[in-house]
């Protein structure tokens, strides 16, 4: 072999590894971008099942105006959100302002035997809890995407093509008060 052939054979493979590297970054962020959207998926759910819960509330605890207000505001506030971060926020601040909602529920036991509202309060659980699974399908994207952010030499080739790591999405679960959201009665 001389040793032009071998340049070329050096340089061949360079070019494989970073154009593997490349494809290699590009299809994690791809699974990540895929993972947040199924977050927003469950979260849409969510926003769509919190105006039916407030006014099943509402007939029943009408004077309780200030919660329900909280609750609307807080949902306006996390369908807007556009970025993670953001999100983040909203989200969290809807969790309390449900949290004050099942806790004004929990004063009227008419509401809590109501076929409706315990179809609504079903339909929250199981929505939280699809919410939580994807988050961590959503977070374990993230993980393996920011470690190869961060290993070498990958790091250099994702510095260099601009990739940015993303931000964890952990919803506060203790809500306000430290305690968990109640949606069982």
């Amino acid at each position: 072999m001389t040793p032009f052939t071998i340049f070329l054979i050096i340089i061949a493979a360079v070019v494989l590894w970073l154009v593997a590297t490349y494809n290699g970054l590009v299809r994690s962020r791809n699974r990540v971008d895929e993972a947040w959207s199924d977050i927003e998926v469950q979260l849409k759910r969510r926003y769509d099942l919190i105006p039916n819960l407030v006014s099943a509330v509402k007939g029943y605890a009408a004077h309780e105006s200030g919660v329900f207000e909280k609750v609307t505001e807080a949902r306006t506030r996390a369908m807007g959100a556009q970025n993670p971060h953001d999100k983040l926020a909203a989200e969290n601040m809807l969790s309390g302002a449900l949290k004050s909602l099942f806790a004004v529920a929990e004063n009227y036991p008419d509401l809590k035997a109501n076929q409706n509202f315990l179809s609504l309060q079903s339909d929250l659980t199981d929505t939280e809890n699809k919410i939580q699974a994807s988050r961590r399908f959503y977070n374990g994207n993230v993980r393996d995407f920011n470690t190869k952010l961060q290993v070498f030499p990958t790091n250099i080739i994702a510095n260099m093509l601009g990739f940015s790591s993303h931000e964890f999405f952990d919803i506060d679960e203790k809500g306000v008060e430290g305690q968990p959201v109640k949606v069982q009665f």
